[in-house]
């Protein structure tokens, strides 16, 4: 079966991002992160809306009730999808201002993990992990570029890469206090001439990879080894989900202008959000990050 390639949004954003499929509501929310906008798309009825947020936003997760957990340049927030203000989550003391905050993926356990890069591609980042208590891990550091964060089907491994490595890297994970310090390659993009961008693991526990610096999507299997290779809709596609009634839906967000001068795209078609069909496989629903009642601070903004 050919693939069926679809344009979705209306226009381009700067810095497309983070593709994540709602299952309760069959909705997709993606980000441009340049704009400062969290955007939604519902499939079904065609509708768009989307909501701006003060500052560089890397990345969207689903909370529990109307809301989405939402990484902004200080720190994570929850954004109330019905009023659209914010209530701080996390904010890690003191602000570092050469960091901001990037990729970020619930795990299977409903905790937040996010990881900060440094501005100016730094060695300078971090990747945290927020529970339901409001209590925050670091799991890694080092980090110039975090992207391709994932999980395994069982929630068992973590996969994360700090792009520039041009190496997605396999933790051992679990519902315990930390990874492993000492993680294994298990995907080496050097070959295929790019760095990891956003990532996705399918129902197979393959892992679906935007090579954002050739314009491909890999497939690789856990073992790591290259399944398929396709060309993106664009040049620099930067991410992808799986979403649809079916999880059969390959969503991919693209770049046109990053806002660094490290990513920028001549495309006709850069910076739109895609979907891709056929592709033979189905994707797993997204785990909704659990709040405890007042374990967060009330602060607010709008």
């Amino acid at each position: 079966m050919a693939l069926q390639v679809s344009r979705i949004s209306a226009t381009a954003a700067q810095l497309g991002e983070s593709p994540l499929w709602d299952p309760e509501r069959q909705r997709l929310y993606w980000v441009d992160g340049v704009s400062r906008r969290v955007h939604a798309y519902e499939p079904a009825r065609g509708d768009t809306r989307h909501w701006d947020v003060p500052s560089t936003v890397g990345s969207v997760a689903l909370a529990q009730g109307d809301a989405l957990v939402v990484a902004l340049v200080d720190g994570i927030y929850q954004l109330d999808l019905g009023s659209g203000s914010l209530t701080s989550l996390f904010l890690p003391e003191p602000r570092d201002v050469r960091v901001r905050f990037n990729d970020g993926k619930v795990d299977r356990w409903g905790r937040f993990l996010c990881g900060t890069m440094g501005v100016h591609a730094e060695p300078l980042g971090q990747l945290f992990r927020i529970d339901a208590a409001g209590a925050h891990t670091v799991l890694a550091d080092g980090i110039r570029i975090s992207n391709a964060l994932c999980f395994s089907p069982d929630g068992r491994t973590m996969y994360f890469a700090d792009s520039l490595d041009r190496a997605i890297r396999a933790f051992r994970y679990g519902p315990g206090d930390k990874p492993d310090r000492e993680p294994r390659i298990v995907i080496d993009t050097a070959p295929y001439r790019s760095g990891p961008d956003g990532a996705t693991v399918d129902c197979d526990g393959c892992l679906w990879v935007a090579l954002v610096q050739v314009g491909k999507i890999a497939r690789f299997t856990p073992e790591g080894t290259l399944d398929r290779l396709i060309d993106a809709p664009t040049d620099l596609p930067s991410s992808v989900a799986f979403g649809g009634p079916d999880l059969s839906t390959l969503y991919v967000t693209s770049i046109k202008d990053s806002g660094s001068g490290r990513a920028v795209s001549r495309h006709p078609d850069a910076g739109f959000l895609f979907a891709i069909e056929g592709l033979g496989v189905t994707g797993l629903p997204e785990a909704q990050f659990r709040v405890q009642p007042n374990s967060f601070p009330t602060r607010t903004t709008s």
